[in-house]
């Protein structure tokens, strides 16, 4: 898929991402690597937001890539915008896509979540449902938390209702309560 030279190649992203940066800067960047993220990795992207081509499916790891540019980058590249979210449903077809071909347990352990995550990223219970299974089994008590407080919220509310004001939905009384307490959203 190199049509364009900026669109990167699935290895690429899985060396910057999976080698290359350091697990605690997934969660909490640094503040240079969102600029970083969106210089490099925007073309692709918006290239994958298109259309994912064989060659993002054609191993585990491509199929790994393919997830982490619709699901992680966009939230480094358009933090605090609606844009973060926007290719979450394209994150979790492929996602779908590549437990289906059995591609989560063809990657090293350390990786696999990355998988998982557009479940847990999703609106939908069932998808929730699922994310919590694949935690669960995945046996790492921190991930299996995380996805325990965002089935807890999507069972509560029907929606992150941190997402609210970026998406331009109005709040409920309810999710206003929940908004107010310390360490509400994610």
């Amino acid at each position: 898929m190199r049509a364009d030279d900026n669109v990167a190649e699935p290895l690429e992203v899985v060396e910057f991402w999976c080698e290359l940066l350091a697990p605690e800067h997934w969660f909490t960047p640094p503040p240079q690597l969102d600029a970083h993220i969106r210089t490099r990795y925007a073309t692709t992207h918006l290239a994958l937001a298109r259309h994912v081509p064989n060659a993002w499916r054609e191993t585990p790891d491509a199929r790994l890539a393919a997830v982490i540019v619709l699901d992680q980058f966009p939230r480094n590249m358009y933090r605090n915008t609606p844009m973060a979210f926007a290719t979450d449903w394209i994150a979790l077809r492929e996602a779908k896509l590549a437990l289906e071909a059995g591609a989560d347990v063809k990657v090293s352990y350390d990786r696999r979540h990355f998988f998982y995550l557009p479940f847990e990223h999703s609106e939908e219970i069932a998808d929730q449902d699922r994310s919590v299974a694949l935690f669960r089994a995945l046996g790492e008590k921190t991930y299996l938390d995380y996805a325990l407080r965002h089935h807890a919220v999507i069972r509560d509310f029907g929606r992150f209702p941190h997402r609210n004001a970026l998406l331009g939905r109005q709040s409920t009384p309810a999710e206003l309560d929940y908004l107010a307490l310390p360490g509400a959203g994610f």
